[in-house]
Order: structure tokens, then sequence, then C-alpha cells
């Protein structure tokens, strides 16, 4: 295999004193390090910056960078977050860079891994795993693998600074613009199964918890270009889910009233249809499959 490409981390940290230590931990252990660790503490108020400091002290690639207190917590500010990190790695000689969530942790061949698929593929602009909560990972039956988790979004620089980084966006979705972004470029990017990050807190769960937090995916797939006929589908899955029904009407609910009212997208008319062309495609797959089965277990019926 060729030489594996140096990469930098960047970690933007609001409060993750609960587990950001595992993170900690994961990170040092890898068999290949980063160049340079930068953990942005956003205002952070319940000892992250001090649990963030033991590590600092030990290793000279590790960098603490604080940033003033905020009241409100939105995504915007988590991008802000970022580009502060960015500032401080920009001018180094690294050929990834890479977004790491502050509460999820991994094997310590993770980034070997990962750095083995940069150098293997010039045009995989990012690339990433799934990742694991509550000991379940997505089924991937109904998320592309072309999509990058932001748990942890490797991107090679070239195409990181081809699309501008990450948009400033109050509502969310930095994560998939982005994707959407590197793609609409002519980048690769994937999502490789064979490794699997832990995820220690639900997505989303330090801003919206229960219904709220139905109502916000729902918005959010609107805001986000999700197609009606995808939406539907979704819903209709998620009420197989914990709430039974409730979830799933709660995300559609949210996302029609949208529609009705008409609300500005967040996400540029070019990637929505990336997007939409994307969850169309998926959907064909899973009703050919789900036809196939069909067919196959008839047939086995008949000859018995």
């Amino acid at each position: 295999m060729s030489t594996l490409p140096s990469y930098v981390l960047v970690t933007p940290a609001r409060n993750e004193a609960r587990f950001i230590e595992l993170t900690l931990q994961s990170v040092v252990a890898q068999t290949v390090r980063p160049l340079r660790w930068v953990i942005v503490s956003d205002g952070s108020t319940d000892g992250t910056d001090e649990i963030v400091q033991k590590y600092v002290c030990q290793h000279d690639w590790i960098e603490l960078v604080r940033q003033p207190e905020r009241t409100e917590r939105h995504f915007a500010g988590k991008a802000a977050a970022f580009n502060a990190g960015y500032a401080r790695v920009r001018d180094l000689p690294y050929q990834v860079i890479g977004n790491l969530d502050a509460d999820i942790s991994f094997e310590p061949d993770y980034f070997a891994f990962l750095m083995g698929k940069f150098a293997e593929n010039p045009g995989l602009g990012v690339a990433g795993t799934p990742y694991q909560e509550n000991n379940k990972t997505y089924d991937y039956r109904f998320n592309s693998i072309e999509h990058v988790s932001g748990a942890c979004q490797m991107f090679r620089r070239e195409c990181f600074e081809a699309i501008g980084g990450y948009p400033s966006m109050k509502s969310g979705g930095i994560d998939l613009v982005a994707v959407f972004s590197a793609r609409a470029q002519g980048w690769q990017t994937r999502t490789f199964t064979e490794r699997v990050c832990t995820h220690h807190r639900a997505m989303g769960g330090a801003q919206h918890t229960g219904f709220r937090e139905r109502l916000h995916r729902g918005r959010m797939d609107y805001l986000l270009g999700s197609h009606p006929v995808w939406e539907i589908c979704r819903g209709v899955y998620q009420m197989k889910k914990r709430p039974y029904a409730i979830g799933g009407i709660l995300i559609l609910a949210s996302y029609f009233w949208n529609v009705l009212r008409r609300r500005p997208r967040t996400i540029p008319e070019n990637l929505m249809r990336i997007r939409r062309n994307d969850q169309m495609q998926r959907l064909k797959s899973v009703f050919r499959r789900s036809f196939g089965s069909a067919v196959a277990t008839d047939r086995t019926a008949n000859q018995h």
C-alpha cells in the first residue's frame, strides 16, 4: 500500500464532559495519530475544558481552543467552532482533515483504516464509517452508502477547500450539505461499513428529545429538501419504532406543515435535486429487493 496521508482533526465541543474522555482515549490510542488535533470548547461550562487540558499537558499534538460562552445552542455555532479550529491547522502540511464529534469512541486502527481508503482512491473526497447507538447500527437499506455521518467526517484537503468548508446554518444539516456539495463538484463520498464508531449520545440528543425530536426531524427533512414520497415512506417506517405510530405521524405532520407554509429551504436547489434523485433511487432499490424476496417466497411455497 502507498504511504498513508497525514491528517488533522478538529472537534467542536460544547458541554461534553460526560463523554469526551472516551473520545480522547480513542484518539490517543490510534496506531496512526493525527498531525494535530484541535479541540474547540464552544463556551463549555461543565468541566469539558479541564478534562481536555489533562491530555493537552501529556500530548503536544493536542490543542485546546476556548470560545466565549453563548446562550443559544445551534449548528451555526458548531460551524463557527469548527472554523476556529480550522484556522489553527490551515497552514500545516496535512492531506486529510476530519470533523470529529466529542462523544464517540472507536478502535485503535480506525484512522489508519480511513487513511488507507484515501491512499487507495485519489477521487475519494469524503469518507467515514457507520455509527452505532445502543448496540444498533443504521440500516443501510434506507441510507445511501454515499452519505457520510457527521459523527466523523474525513475530507481530502482539496475537497474541503473546494466546497468552502462547512456552511453556517442555525437549523442544522451542515454535514449533509457538505457531502452533497462534494458530490456536486465530482468528488466521491463513501461510508465504509468494515469499521464502526460508537456514538454515546443519541444523534440530536443535545437539543431535542422525545416528541420534540420527531417534530424537529420532520422540519429538518423539509428544510434539507427531502422528496415528499421519500418522507411518506420514512414516516410509515418510523411508525414501527418507539413511540409506536405517533413518532412517524409527528415526522409527517411537521414535514407537511412546513410544505403548506412554504418555508424557505436551507439547502441550495442544485443540492436538493441531487438529494431527491438519490432518495428515489434508494426507494426503487428497496422495492426491487422486497418484490424479489416476495416472488422467491411464493415460488418456494408453490414448490411445496
